[in-house]
């Protein structure tokens, strides 16, 4: 990497502090010891910030640095190329580089135009279903407040500073992973809430715990990582209730189903994070290059709550590798979806059938390894596992999902999985993208769809698998 991509921009986050403390360019130039002009071009991202302005700022605005150094343009910018790909915008074809001085030059801007679209999407789809509302008035888009909540998450990079250093505390403070920690956490509740924790093999199969007054019961045939993961939730509802609703006031939600979900995925985080406290388990990662099985043991947790956590690993000063995480159902459906990498997912749609997540379900049970570059010629390492989960009993459902955990190949070496994988021969790597209606390969024979805003060409006279050939621009 060379030292140019090294540089900090951040005319966006200067302006917008700036505008806080209500002060001109020049009076908040002579205040960071520059001159105006220079405020002026690092505020339209033409300069970069130097060592002594950082300095300048946390002396004299106490300026939370890590806000400076946080960048989503790329998220940002990955969300703006796919919505563009709408057909109402088949006559406005701004360019990448206009979309990427937007995106870094005016965030909020763009974030406004994002939160726009979206309405705009939902409104079509409520048009689209109107036949089936007046049929039934059950709302057809119950998934909407998800979708804002994932969202939020992905902006957050997936990571809730607060949340998870209290998780750290908490879990260190208790000693839990120095055995029995679900007595320690029984022990817990009962001491400080005067919660009484109960095993119940009576509950309904799919429920694991259920709060009644002063006792808390617990779905005994469900598995300790379940157990120890519902104990920990329970108690970030008793405990972290400021910091939760502090979270939520910021994040703005829309509605109050957005809010009560985004509240239930805060309660995850934090019991994700104090079963795996951040440094005792970034450094469990190094140690066992990333190798899901033995972190699994380590912590007694399961494969998949291990996996999603080393996609939260970017605290400010101590980052892991940076992974994307997904889960998918058997219809090829993203349930779950986290990316700190380049790499984002399509926010309508499934997955790309030819990555490795799909591919899992034809070997459950193994680790299935892929060597991939998407569109933009980036390169990534991906592996794939199938798990099983099931509420107890012969007659329970079975759902059976595949997890996919993967990161930029220049983070490959790190991970055992990639151990005597060539990255050197670019006929290894397999060409995916992020979903069939964005994608921009033009030959691929598993399109499930043409992609939007394209021209295709029927011929009769000839066939092959695809039923169209896409016309080049």
């Amino acid at each position: 990497m060379d030292k140019s991509s090294r540089k900090l921009f951040a005319g966006a986050q200067m302006r917008n502090l700036r505008n806080m403390e209500d002060l001109s360019q020049k009076d908040c130039a002579m205040r960071l010891g520059i001159s105006a002009s220079y405020l002026n071009q690092i505020e339209n991202n033409q300069r970069p910030l130097t060592a002594a302005v950082i300095l300048a700022l946390v002396e004299e605005f106490k300026a939370d640095i890590s806000k400076f150094t946080s960048d989503n343009s790329s998220r940002r910018l990955s969300d703006l190329r796919e919505i563009l790909h709408d057909p109402v915008f088949k006559d406005v074809a701004p360019s990448l580089q206009e979309l990427k001085i937007a995106t870094s030059n005016s965030p909020d801007f763009t974030s406004a135009f994002l939160v726009l679209h979206n309405a705009y999407q939902s409104s079509q789809e409520q048009l689209a279903s109107f036949d089936d509302l007046l049929q039934n008035k059950e709302n057809a888009l119950q998934a909407q407040p998800y979708e804002e909540v994932r969202d939020f998450f992905h902006y957050q990079n997936n990571y809730i500073d607060t949340l998870d250093r209290n998780a750290e505390e908490f879990a260190l403070s208790k000693g839990l992973h120095a055995g029995s920690m679900q007595n320690k956490l029984i022990d817990h509740l009962k001491i400080h809430h005067k919660i009484e924790v109960r095993y119940s093999n009576t509950l309904e199969p799919h429920q694991m715990r259920i709060m009644r007054s002063k006792i808390l019961l617990l779905n005994e045939n469900f598995p300790d990582p379940t157990k120890n993961f519902q104990l920990l939730q329970q108690i970030a509802f008793l405990e972290r209730v400021k910091d939760i609703d502090d979270i939520l006031e910021a994040a703005n939600l829309k509605s109050k189903e957005s809010r009560d979900i985004a509240r239930l995925g805060l309660g995850n985080y934090f019991a994700g994070a104090a079963l795996m406290p951040y440094r005792n388990f970034l450094n469990a990662a190094q140690t066992f290059r990333h190798d899901l099985e033995l972190l699994a043991g380590k912590f007694n947790a399961s494969i998949e709550q291990v996996a999603h956590r080393l996609s939260t690993m970017q605290r400010a000063g101590e980052k892991g590798v940076p992974f994307f995480f997904l889960r998918v159902d058997r219809s090829g459906t993203i349930t779950k979806r986290h990316s700190a990498t380049q790499l984002q997912f399509a926010r309508f749609g499934g997955a790309c059938p030819l990555w490795n997540v799909h591919q899992a379900f034809e070997r459950p049970g193994e680790f299935v390894r892929q060597l991939a570059i998407t569109p933009d010629n980036e390169k990534y390492f991906c592996v794939a596992r199938t798990i099983t989960k099931r509420s107890p009993g012969y007659h329970s459902n079975i759902r059976r999902y595949s997890i996919g955990l993967g990161c930029n190949i220049s983070h490959a070496k790190a991970v055992v999985y990639a151990d005597d994988l060539n990255f050197e021969n670019i006929e290894s790597f397999d060409p995916i993208g992020i979903s069939c209606r964005i994608c921009e390969r033009t030959a691929c024979h598993h399109r499930s769809v043409p992609p939007i805003g394209k021209t295709l060409r029927i011929e009769t006279s000839k066939r092959s698998v695809v039923p169209f050939n896409i016309v080049s621009d």
